[in-house]
C-alpha cells in the first residue's frame, strides 16, 4: 500500500466533457449566425476535439459561409462563449470525492493557454476539488515532457526525487501527450478510450477504461492489492470480486502546506461555484531540480520530451492488449 499516493489527471475530455461544450457552442454559432443546423457536424469534425488551431477551424467557418468579420473577433467571441457551455459532471465530482477519501493526493495536467484552462477549473468547481494544478502556458512546457508531470508533483506537495513516479498515477485521454508523458515519466496510467481502440505502436497505457470514474475504481483498487499492477487487467476481465477495500493511512506529514500558507488543504467543496485564488508561485517560471536524460518515448508527438528525475522510473509491467 503507497502511504503518499498521487493522481494526476487531464482536463479536456477527462476531467470535463469539453467535446461536448463544443458542441453545444457550436450550435448556438450556427443559430446565432442564421446557418444551417445540418452543418453540425461538418464543425465537430474540424474541431479535431481541440487539437486543431482555433483559427483554422474558425477561419474555415469564415471562408464556407461568407462572414463578414475578422478571424480576432471570431475568436474573441469564442474563447468568451466556449466555457458557458462546460460543467464538471456530478459523476466525475463523485469520484474524486472517493479518491480523496481514500488519502489520494490529486492533481491537474493540462495543456493549453493559462487562460482558458484556468477559467475551467475555477467556474466548474475543480478548484476546491484538487490539490494543484498546472498548466502547459504558464509552465513552459507541454505533455509528453516529463517535466511537467514533476511540477504538478510539487505544486500537490511532492518532492520530485526518490521513488515518487512509483506513488503516482496519470489518467488522460489522449495517448501521445497523456500515455506517452506517464510513460516517459515513470507513471503507470490509465487511458479513456471513450470507444476508441488503442492506435500507438510504440508505448501502452497500463489499463484503459471507458470513463473517469472507472478509471478512479481501477486505480484505487490497485492501490489496494499489492499485486494488481501484474494480475489487474485480467482480474477486471474475468469479473472477479475484488477483497475488503483497506483504508490508506495518510501520515500527517503529507499535508504539506501551500506555498502562501500554513494552514492544511481545504475540504472537498461540492458547490460549483467555489474559486480559489492561484498563488503567484504557481503562475511564475519553475525551475527545475537536478535531472537526468528520461527514457525515449517511441514515436513521441507534440512537444520534445524533456528530461526526468535524477531517480530511475518505474517501469509499469506488461499486461495485455488494451481493448
Amino acid at each position: 500500500m503507497l502511504d503518499m499516493p498521487l493522481l494526476l489527471l487531464d482536463l479536456d475530455n477527462t476531467l470535463l466533457p469539453r467535446d461536448a461544450a463544443f458542441r453545444a457552442w457550436a450550435e448556438n454559432f450556427l443559430a446565432e449566425n442564421g446557418l444551417p443546423a445540418s452543418d453540425l457536424d461538418w464543425l465537430v469534425m474540424l474541431d479535431g476535439s481541440g487539437y486543431v488551431p482555433r483559427s483554422t477551424v474558425l477561419g474555415a467557418a469564415k471562408r464556407r459561409y461568407g462572414i463578414d468579420r475578422s478571424i480576432d473577433s471570431m475568436l474573441e467571441h469564442y474563447r468568451r462563449s466556449i466555457n458557458s457551455h462546460i460543467a464538471c459532471p456530478d459523476s466525475h465530482a463523485s469520484a474524486l470525492r472517493a479518491a480523496r477519501e481514500e488519502g489520494w493526493t490529486l492533481g491537474i495536467v493540462s495543456n493549453g493557454g493559462t487562460l482558458p484552462q484556468l477559467e475551467k477549473i475555477r467556474l466548474t468547481g475543480l478548484a476546491a476539488m484538487v490539490d494543484g494544478w498546472v498548466i502547459s502556458e504558464e509552465a513552459r512546457c507541454i505533455k509528453p515532457d516529463p517535466l511537467i508531470f514533476e511540477i504538478a508533483a510539487r505544486r500537490c506537495g511532492f518532492r520530485p526525487a526518490g521513488d515518487w513516479t512509483a506513488q503516482t498515477w496519470m489518467v488522460g485521454d489522449y495517448g501521445p501527450s497523456d500515455i506517452a508523458g506517464a510513460e516517459a515519466t515513470g507513471l503507470r496510467s490509465v487511458w479513456l478510450h471513450h470507444g476508441r481502440p488503442w492506435a500507438e505502436r510504440g508505448y501502452r497505457p497500463t489499463v484503459s477504461a471507458p470513463s473517469l470514474p472507472d478509471a478512479v475504481r481501477l486505480v484505487l483498487g490497485a492501490a489496494e492489492r499489492p499485486n494488481a499492477a501484474r494480475h489487474f487487467a485480467a482480474a477486471t476481465a474475468s469479473g472477479r470480486k475484488r477483497p475488503p477495500r483497506t483504508r490508506i493511512a495518510v501520515p500527517a506529514s503529507r499535508l504539506a502546506p501551500s506555498p502562501t500558507t500554513s494552514a492544511p488543504r481545504p475540504p472537498f467543496a461540492q458547490s460549483a461555484s467555489f474559486t480559489r485564488a492561484v498563488p503567484l508561485t504557481r503562475l511564475g517560471p519553475v525551475t527545475a531540480p537536478a535531472v537526468q536524460p528520461a527514457a525515449t518515448v517511441g514515436a513521441p508527438v507534440g512537444a520534445p520530451v524533456g528530461t526526468s528525475p535524477a531517480a530511475q522510473p518505474v517501469r509499469p509491467p506488461a499486461l495485455p492488449p488494451v481493448a
